[in-house]
């Protein structure tokens, strides 16, 4: 068995001073703090980062460049770019490191600097997030498929004509599918949106901490219909780490905070149909079948919402509820604090903030303080089983890359 003996994040937010360097150094230190471990107790390290080469020229040895500036020589780094998936990602070799018996002690680090004077150079960036040499061809296969829509009336004003990323538009044509075939309203999306927004107003390391009602999030800017500006994730900075360890070094130095990793699994997305089974979906089954559990077991979930869709969506891949049903059980309150199954307590990427190369982190730090009964204000009652879902990219109908982590509390 592997172990996350501690994690640490900084809050999300814009930080024109600060540097990836500076951010992942901040959150390593806060990880081995709540570890209780020294720098010298690492014995391996996984660095996830995609655009620090973009902004800053940094394309190579990024976690070498972290690391051993900050005193941690002599010890194998990895570098992850996997898109917005690289802190899942990160997190699964760091585990699986530990499991495999190369090392006892294995770091996961995520951090991005996403902000920009140039906003529309941040914005441009995501776009490397998907097949450029075909990325004309895939963005107007996407929008051919609105062509067989046949129950949903589209708005004249249906985007915005302001910057925005790609992915904006890849995430509307897939809430504009579900509410052709299935009849899903963008109040519904509104409401998810309200619930992520009132879940960071309780969360201190959250990008954006102003409670939101579904009207809010309604009258808010179109971004692309059905998605208004508060449904979206925003631009922003941010590092998150975590450490894991083996059961060896765990009854060694009796470490009693520790969470126990059931599973972690990663997979990629595949050329399909829009009606077929979706990534989220075939890399769900395989998680809760390396944990042994099923969807019924899981008491909190932190789900990969880069758009108020993105949980709707999820939470149907992720067995929370039938196909057709996200908005459905949004709407009845069973997704938040209090509910049958809370999702995205932390404010989800929507509101806590998305800092690519870190959110699948950050995913891993806010179940962590549920399971340890940490989490404050925002605490979910007798939570003992945790899921985190952290997509990357796209190509064709879905993500490029995926990972999901199931967590469990000691």
């Amino acid at each position: 068995m592997a172990y996350i003996a501690g994690s640490g994040m900084i809050k999300f937010g814009k930080y024109p001073d600060e540097t990836v360097r500076t951010m992942a150094v901040k959150a390593v230190e806060l990880a081995l703090k709540d570890a209780e471990i020294e720098k010298n107790d690492i014995e391996y390290a996984y660095f996830s980062n995609t655009f620090w080469g973009m902004f800053s020229n940094q394309h190579c040895i990024k976690g070498e460049v972290v690391l051993r500036s900050m005193g941690m020589a002599d010890i194998p780094v990895v570098n992850v770019e996997n898109a917005c998936a690289g802190g899942i990602t990160a997190f699964h070799m760091a585990y699986l490191t530990v499991l495999s018996g190369q090392a006892d002690v294995a770091l996961a680090v995520g951090s991005e600097k996403i902000t920009s004077e140039d906003k529309m150079k941040s914005l441009s960036a995501y776009a490397s997030c998907m097949d450029m040499e075909r990325f004309k061809n895939h963005m107007k296969e996407i929008l051919i498929l609105q062509k067989s829509f046949k129950n949903l009336v589209i708005p004249e004003n249906a985007q915005n004509t302001g910057g925005r990323s790609v992915f904006m538009d890849v995430y509307a044509v897939g809430a504009r599918w579900h509410m052709d075939k299935y009849g899903s309203t963008q109040e519904q999306l509104a409401v998810i949106a309200a619930k992520n927004h009132w879940h960071s107003s309780m969360n201190p390391l959250a990008q954006y901490q102003i409670p939101m009602t579904p009207e809010m999030v309604l009258k808010d800017q179109i971004v692309v219909w059905p998605l208004t500006r508060s449904m979206c994730a925003p631009v922003g900075d941010g590092a998150a780490a975590c450490v894991i360890v083996s059961e060896r070094f765990l009854k060694k130095h009796g470490k009693k905070r520790a969470v126990k990793i059931r599973a972690s699994v990663l997979g990629q997305g595949r050329d399909r149909k829009i009606d077929d089974e979706d990534l989220g979906k075939r890399l769900g089954k395989v998680a809760y079948e390396k944990a042994e559990i099923s969807p019924d077991d899981i008491d909190v979930a932190e789900l990969h919402d880069a758009t108020a869709y993105g949980e709707l969506h999820q939470s149907e891949n992720l067995g929370f509820c039938k196909e057709g049903e996200g908005g459905i059980i949004a709407e009845r309150g069973e997704t938040k604090l209090g509910g049958r199954i809370p999702i995205n307590t932390s404010g989800g990427l929507e509101s806590r903030g998305h800092p690519i190369g870190a959110s699948g982190l950050a995913q891993i730090h806010e179940l962590v303080l549920q399971l340890r009964g940490e989490a404050g204000k925002r605490q979910v009652e007798g939570a003992r089983i945790a899921l985190a879902q952290n997509g990357g990219g796209n190509i064709g109908l879905e993500e490029a890359v995926m990972g999901i982590a199931i967590l469990e509390k000691v």
